[in-house]
């Protein structure tokens, strides 16, 4: 279970980075919407990684948490924000998920 609810924050931690590229893009009061957004998504994030450490070992679930949000932030910056989307960048976000799944096989 708590490895569900590691990955659900690394998810939120992907949240509120999409929430400050979408802040950096906004105008008038809608920054402060995103601004919002980024914090709970920020809160979110860190109250699951908090449970998730209660039980998983802290390098293995930080590291993990910080993965799945470099996964989903960089997939984010290529579909939202339009950033390239060229071979080695794909092939080193493959090679992060590689990764992450690793670290989840021999964790104990």
């Amino acid at each position: 279970m708590n490895w569900i609810i590691l990955i659900i924050a690394g998810l939120f931690e992907a949240g509120f980075a999409f929430c400050l590229g979408k802040a950096k893009q906004a105008t008038g009061m809608d920054v402060y919407w995103w601004y919002g957004g980024f914090l709970i998504a920020l809160i979110i994030s860190m109250v699951l990684l908090i449970k998730a450490t209660q039980t998983l070992p802290i390098g293995t679930a930080y590291a993990v948490w910080t993965g799945i949000g470099a996964v989903g932030t960089a997939l984010l910056g290529i579909l939202v924000f339009k950033e390239p989307s060229d071979f080695w960048r794909l092939f080193f976000i493959v090679t992060l998920i590689i990764s992450i799944a690793g670290l989840k096989f021999v964790s104990h």
